[in-house]
């Protein structure tokens, strides 16, 4: 049942099946103000630059402009994607959180769909993919980083969801994300403690697959972890890897609409906005 399902899903595959632009003019066409797409012609892997200062808050438009890239980049016969930061500080700082502050019910929807949307399109895209972290990756921009299917972090940076911080409980499909990398008794001790992963101890964990000292040396690194596959066969590929991650999809898909709602309701509730508050208080008070 389940390898049919892929079977005629691979049949509308754009991305693997017909890819309808060269790589130059992807390179020259896909570009907008908050990404940047840069493809290396000798291997034809296509670098995805997130460039939202001062720190790629993923606001609604930058996970526009993610989608948009990221879907541009399967259906032209990139043989691989390598998601970083233009920024050498913040990989990305996570969910806009102003967005989250006494919001507006039916943005706030809109808002927390793209956000499904962006994870859905990573987490499933075709072509393999990687992170070069060489920023900080806090909360959202983990869950990026866990959708992953490798990644490789500079020195001296920190990554993990720290959502308890700020009074915020995440999705199930999120720590399952997390869970898809992390052993459950340590995603579950990080969760509760709002733990936020110093580059060298998430080596160990298995966050990361590599730490490094340049995004030079991150870059080379992911480009290595995608060439591993050239002897595979694309197609056969990507379906295996949807069969692997279909658990996961599966908690979103089957109800989008309940978690949704629920997002909704905890984010408008007093004990949310009180605890968001405070945070964005300390935040200032930091600066």
């Amino acid at each position: 049942m389940l390898r049919n399902r892929l079977i005629e899903t691979a049949r509308r595959m754009k991305p693997i099946l017909c890819g309808g632009q060269s790589l130059r003019s992807l390179t020259q066409g896909a570009n907008s103000k908050l990404t940047t797409i840069e493809v290396d012609d000798k291997s034809g892997i296509a670098t995805l630059s997130m460039n939202l200062p001062p720190v790629n808050t993923l606001t609604m438009d930058l996970m526009h402009d993610l989608i948009d890239s990221i879907n541009e980049i399967e259906s032209n016969r990139s043989r691989g994607l390598i998601l970083t930061s233009s920024n050498d500080k913040v990989f990305s700082a996570g969910l806009d959180l102003n967005e989250l502050l006494n919001p507006e019910v039916e943005r706030l929807r809109l808002f927390w769909t793209r956000f499904q949307d962006l994870w859905l399109a990573l987490h499933l895209c075709g072509i393999p993919t990687a992170a070069a972290i060489n920023g900080h990756a806090p909360a959202a921009g983990c869950v990026l980083a866990t959708a992953c299917e490798y990644r490789v972090m500079l020195q001296n940076r920190f990554i993990g969801i720290h959502a308890t911080r700020f009074s915020f409980v995440i999705s199930k499909w999120m720590m399952l994300s997390y869970q898809s990398v992390l052993p459950r008794r340590i995603v579950e001790r990080a969760l509760n403690q709002g733990k936020l992963f110093p580059a060298e101890e998430a080596l160990e964990v298995g966050l990361v697959d590599e730490v490094v000292c340049s995004k030079e040396e991150a870059l080379s690194k992911c480009a290595a972890f995608i060439a591993t596959f050239d002897k595979a066969n694309p197609l056969a590929r990507t379906l295996t890897k949807r069969m692997c991650r279909e658990p996961d999809v599966q908690e979103l898909l089957k109800d989008r609409a309940g978690d949704l709602k629920e997002c909704v309701d905890y984010v408008t509730s007093p004990l949310f906005q009180e605890g968001l508050c405070n945070h964005l208080k300390g935040l200032k008070s930091r600066k």
